[in-house]
């Protein structure tokens, strides 16, 4: 019996998850829910399934076994919470929601209502980054000691003016942070462990008519000991494909997008010689870098294909609703941090989002 979907939100994302669950043999597009039904209708015209202009219609349709959330990331709770109540399981975009408190309210009520919660980080199913995670795990690096995360990405000003909610706290919840870096930000520690205190500097270089940050750089020290570097923008022309490097006392690695381009190690072995030639020129769209629709939906098929194994309990939930809210945090630790000027312990005592909205980012004059 086919595993039924609804999607919530029809806007591009939205595209990204009804490929992959068209990829997917035993899963199946039910429906679609926009509150503009003009939306919601182009959406099943293209796809299949139902259009809906009730998220309640929507929830009481037996059809139905999972919920995917593709609606702005402020406003993700609200629909997975109805979600959970209805007895969904939930599948959210990234972010989780833009506070810890919102994040919170989406864990419980999935708890409360027994259903599995999935967390969109598809980066994770990379074969580079499974290469890499497994490499760490055996003790190939020896003692980790740097990690860092570039993402130099570009955005017009056009992409910003293209949506209300694009910029915004309300709803992007931050900026080149928040929207497009958290990929790497969650790559990043799911390699390297905890991150237990952070320091930052962000500003707005670039753009106009955003409350948000087009620029940021923190340093971070892992709970391990090791350190990092995170640097984000969407203020980089042209754009580059996002980065991860791992090093330690016995080796370094680093990841373009889903190419590997270093591997080295103090004790190679005839597999890892032949590892970088066979992992380079993987990546096969623009990664984002300077169109958002420029990915690929393969990695959404996999968290997707995992979403349904673990459903069925053939597998465990591998990106769950705790590792959802584990890089909001970090994100709003670097904000505090950059608003600040001082360095941030984790984990957060409290949700630090509104100070820093009163704050703001930091400006020069010029």
């Amino acid at each position: 019996m086919a595993i039924g979907f609804g999607i919530v939100g029809c806007g591009m994302i939205a595209n990204f998850h009804a490929r992959a669950i068209s990829d997917i043999r035993g899963a199946k597009l039910v429906g679609a829910y926009s509150r503009r039904i003009e939306s919601a209708n182009e959406f099943v015209t293209e796809h299949g399934g139902t259009a809906y202009d009730s998220l309640q219609d929507m929830l009481e349709n037996p059809e139905i076994d999972v919920i995917t959330i593709c609606t702005p990331s402020g406003a993700h709770m609200e629909p997975a919470v109805a979600a959970a109540n209805a007895k969904k399981h939930v599948i959210v975009e990234k972010p989780l929601e833009i506070t810890l408190k919102r994040c919170d309210a989406i864990i419980a009520a999935c708890k409360k209502n027994r259903v599995k919660l999935f967390t969109i980080f598809p980066s994770r199913f990379h074969k580079s980054s499974q290469l890499l995670k497994k490499a760490i795990d055996q003790g190939k690096f020896g003692r980790l000691t740097v990690g860092d995360a570039y993402v130099k990405w570009f955005r017009t000003q056009e992409y910003y003016d293209s949506g209300a909610w694009r910029g915004t706290w309300g709803l992007d919840g931050g900026g080149a942070l928040m929207n497009q870096a958290i990929h790497n930000v969650d790559l990043l520690t799911w390699l390297m462990g905890p991150v237990v205190e952070i320091t930052a500097q962000a500003d707005m270089l670039a753009h106009k008519r955003i409350e948000v940050e087009d620029v940021v750089v923190a340093t971070l020290r892992f709970a391990n000991g090791a350190l990092g570097v995170v640097e984000a923008t969407t203020a980089a022309f042209p754009g580059a494909l996002k980065k991860i490097e791992i090093h330690g006392s016995a080796g370094s690695a680093a990841i373009e997008e889903e190419d590997i381009i270093t591997w080295e190690f103090a004790k190679m072995t005839k597999a890892d010689r032949a590892l970088v030639e066979k992992m380079s020129g993987t990546t096969q769209t623009g990664g984002g870098a300077a169109d958002p629709a420029a990915i690929g939906h393969h990695a959404h098929a996999a968290l997707f294909r995992d979403a349904i194994r673990t459903i069925q309990g053939k597998a465990s939930n591998s990106i769950d609703g705790r590792e959802g809210r584990r890089s909001v945090e970090i994100i709003l630790a670097i904000y505090k941090a950059a608003a600040s000027g001082k360095a941030v312990q984790l984990p957060l005592p409290k949700d630090p989002v509104l100070s820093f909205r009163k704050q703001g980012v930091k400006r020069k004059k010029r």
